[in-house]
């Protein structure tokens, strides 16, 4: 009776690695999980600061236009996207602010050298423009056919 005591207590390991790596595992996605939602909630929130009447965005699918009007009550935006047509999308089909086009200050533009056109088939070693042939003539002057236009 007591080798038959014994075996059961050995049976049940008070500590098991498995169990604490599975513990570790499942803790990590749920902090993984709350990670993605608060960025996500914080790049929402960016957007929605950014977002006011005459705008330009995006939408999730791909149309550009500038906004008119928004009804933060219903989650509406008033996109106008060519002069007197409108659509109306929810909110979160906004998918971004267009940044406007800031002209570039000539004292922060490095100056490049404008490249030298060089001779080709259409502008002779002078640079001066040359007749262009048509696909027939490359055709007549490819095969050895003596015939020219006139």
């Amino acid at each position: 009776m007591q080798l038959a005591q014994n075996t059961t207590e050995q049976a049940a390991p008070a500590f098991d690695p498995m169990t604490l790596i599975l513990l570790a595992a499942f803790a990590f996605l749920i902090f993984m999980m709350f990670r993605g939602r608060k960025k996500a909630k914080k790049q929402q929130q960016e957007l929605q600061s950014e977002l006011r009447p005459g705008a330009e965005v995006m939408t999730q699918f791909g149309l550009y236009g500038k906004v008119v009007s928004i009804d933060t009550d219903e989650n509406k935006v008033v996109i106008e996207l060519s002069p007197g047509s409108t659509a109306t999308v929810h909110s979160q089909a906004v998918a971004r602010v267009v940044p406007a086009a800031v002209p570039a200050d000539d004292a922060e533009t490095p100056s490049v050298a404008a490249p030298v056109a060089e001779p080709t088939a259409a502008t002779g070693a002078a640079g001066d423009a040359v007749h262009e042939e048509t696909p027939e003539e490359t055709l007549r002057r490819l095969d050895g056919d003596d015939r020219t236009k006139e």
